[in-house]
C-alpha cells in the first residue's frame, strides 16, 4: 500500500547543524567544512541509490558540486544561528519501480523549487527496499542574475500618515524587515505537501494502480481510520526477517481495530438507515407503546419449544433486550430513535479518544527508542571524553558517525526535559504504562458498545416484524478488505 510521507524542517547552524555535514551524509560523500575545518567523511556509508544537484539557469555551473555548494552557503551565512538550508523527506511509494525515481524526484524539485530560484540537492536513499525516500536540502537565499548570493531581508523604514519616516526616541528610524523571497511563508509547506500527493498519484495513475496517497491527515480526509506508525528501518528490516517487534505489533493492532470499527460503523449505518427509511412511510408504530411490543414478542418467543441450549442462549439474549430497554428507558420511537444517535455519538468519541492515546503512545515509544540508543553509545562516548590531545582527535575521527548521533539524540531528548531541566524517563514509561491501560479502557468501552448495538439491532428486528407482520432476515456480516500495512 502506497503510504504517504513528507517532513520539512531547517537545517540551523544555531542548533549545532551544518549544511557541508548534511549534505555529505546525505550523499555519502567525503566534505571538508571550510567555517570550521572538519572533515564529514561518509563515502562508505551504505544505501545512496543516487545524488544530483540541480540549479537554477543563472546559478554558477560549479555549484553542482556538493563540496563548492555548501562551502559558499557556510561562507555566505556569518551568524552563529544561521539558517543554512531547509530539508524535505519524502517518501517514494514501493509501488515505483527504481528507475522512475530519478525522474519523478527531478521533476518534482524542478516544478516548486528550482523553478522558484532555489538550488535543489536530492538523494535517494533505498538502505530499506520497503522505505526508499529522498532528502532534498534547499538554498535558503536567492541567487541573483550576476550568479552571486543575494539578501534574505531588505530594511523597509515605517512610514507616517504623511508618508514621512518616524524617528524613535533612541534617535534611529523605525523600521522592520522584509523577506526578499515568499520561500519562508507557512502556506508553502501545504503546497509542496500537496504537490507531492499530486505527483506520486500521477505515477501511480500512469503505472495501472489504484492506490493513491492523501497529504491531508485521516481526520481532514473525514476518514474515521487510526494511522499506522511509521515503522522505522531497523523494527522494518527484523519484520521482513519474520521477527516481530513492538511496532509491527502496534501496527497489527490498530489494522485489526479499523476492521473492527468498520463493522461497528457499518452495523450503526443500517440502524439509522432503517429509522430514515421508517420516516418516509405511514408509521403505526410512531405512537406505539415500543416497549410493549418488545415485551410481548420476547414473550412469545420463550413459549416455544426448543431444545435446552438453545432455550437457554434465546433467554440470555431475551433479558439483555429487556435489560436495555428497561436501563435506558425505551418507550417510544422517540425514545429509540434518540437512544440510536447516542450509539453514534458514543462510537465516534471512542475512537477520537483511541486515536489521540495511541498518538501519545507513539511519540513516548519515539523517545524511549532515542534513549535506549543513546544508552548503547553512551560507552563510546565515556571513552571519546576520557581521552585528550592527538588520542582524542584519532578516535574521533574513527567514530564520528556515533559521537555525532549521540549529540544529535541529545539535542533532541532535551525538548522533553520536566520542569527541573531533567530527562525522566521513569515518568515516560509509567506514563506509557497508564496510556496503555487507558487503550485497554478504549477497547472494553468499544467491547460494550457492540452489545449494546447488538441490542439495538433486536428491537429493530422485532419492530420491523410487527410492522411488515413478516419475519425479517438477519444482516449478512460485514466483508472487510484488509489491506497491509
Amino acid at each position: 500500500m502506497a503510504i504517504y510521507h513528507c517532513a520539512i524542517k531547517v537545517i540551523s547552524r544555531g542548533k549545532g547543524k551544518s549544511a557541508v555535514a548534511s549534505s555529505a551524509y546525505r550523499s555519502g560523500s567525503k566534505i571538508t567544512n571550510e567555517y570550521d575545518g572538519e572533515t564529514h567523511d561518509y563515502t562508505h556509508k551504505g544505501g545512496i541509490y543516487s545524488s544530483c544537484i540541480l540549479l537554477p539557469s543563472h546559478a554558477p555551473e560549479e555549484y553542482t558540486d556538493h563540496s563548492t555548494l555548501w562551502n559558499a552557503v557556510e561562507k555566505i551565512e556569518k551568524a552563529k544561528n544561521s539558517q543554512l538550508a531547509r530539508e524535505i523527506e519524502v517518501s517514494i511509494p514501493k509501488e515505483i519501480p527504481s528507475h522512475l525515481w530519478k525522474k519523478m524526484m527531478i521533476d518534482y524539485c524542478n516544478a516548486n523549487f528550482v523553478s522558484k530560484g532555489m538550488i535543489a540537492d536530492l538523494s535517494i536513499h533505498n538502505k530499506d527496499p520497503s522505505n526508499p525516500h529522498c532528502h532534498i536540502m534547499l538554498t535558503m537565499r536567492l541567487i541573483e542574475q550576476d550568479g552571486k548570493w543575494g539578501a534574505k531581508s531588505r530594511k523597509i523604514y515605517d512610514l507616517d500618515e504623511n508618508g514621512q519616516r518616524i524617528k524613535l526616541a533612541s534617535g534611529n528610524w523605525k523600521s522592520h524587515k522584509q523577506d526578499t523571497t515568499d520561500w519562508n511563508e507557512q502556506t508553502n509547506a501545504e503546497l509542496w505537501r500537496a504537490n507531492w500527493s499530486e505527483h506520486c498519484n500521477l505515477y501511480l495513475e500512469q503505472l495501472g494502480y489504484r492506490e493513491r496517497i492523501d497529504h491531508r491527515s485521516y481526520e481532514r480526509q473525514g476518514v474515521d481510520q487510526i494511522p499506522s506508525i511509521h515503522l522505522g528501518v531497523q523494527a522494518s528490516q527484523m519484520e521482513q526477517k519474520g521477527i516481530v517487534t513492538e511496532r509491527g505489533n502496534i501496527n497489527r493492532q490498530i489494522a485489526e481495530d479499523n476492521k473492527e470499527s468498520k463493522i461497528i460503523r457499518a452495523r450503526i449505518s443500517r440502524l439509522m438507515k432503517w429509522q430514515r427509511e421508517l420516516k418516509a412511510k405511514p408509521l403505526d408504530l410512531e405512537k406505539a407503546d415500543v416497549r410493549a411490543s418488545v415485551m410481548d414478542k420476547l414473550q412469545a418467543n420463550n413459549v416455544v419449544v426448543k431444545n435446552q441450549y438453545q432455550s437457554l442462549k434465546d433467554l440470555k439474549s431475551n433479558v439483555s433486550v429487556w435489560n436495555f430497554m428497561q436501563t435506558h428507558n425505551i418507550q417510544t420511537m422517540q425514545d429509540f430513535a434518540s437512544k440510536i444517535s447516542e450509539l453514534n455519538s458514543s462510537f465516534y468519541t471512542i475512537k477520537r479518544e483511541q486515536a489521540g492515546i495511541k498518538k501519545k503512545i507513539e511519540n513516548l515509544d519515539k523517545r524511549l527508542e532515542l534513549w535506549s540508543e543513546y544508552q548503547k553509545l553512551s560507552p563510546t562516548i565515556k571513552q571519546y571524553n576520557s581521552l585528550k590531545g592527538k588520542a582524542k582527535e584519532q578516535f574521533y575521527s574513527k567514530h564520528r558517525t556515533e559521537i555525532e548521533r549521540v549529540q544529535e539524540i541529545a539535542n533532541s531528548l532535551q525538548k522533553y526535559a520536566n520542569t527541573k531541566g531533567k530527562i525522566s524517563v521513569s515518568d515516560w514509561r509509567k506514563e506509557h504504562s497508564s496510556l496503555m491501560q487507558d487503550i485497554s479502557l478504549c477497547e472494553w468501552k468499544l467491547k460494550a458498545l457492540k452489545q449494546e448495538i447488538g441490542n439495538a439491532e433486536k428491537v429493530q428486528k422485532i419492530l420491523e416484524e410487527e410492522r411488515t407482520g413478516a419475519d425479517v432476515p438477519k444482516p449478512t456480516k460485514e466483508r472487510v478488505t484488509e489491506t497491509s500495512l
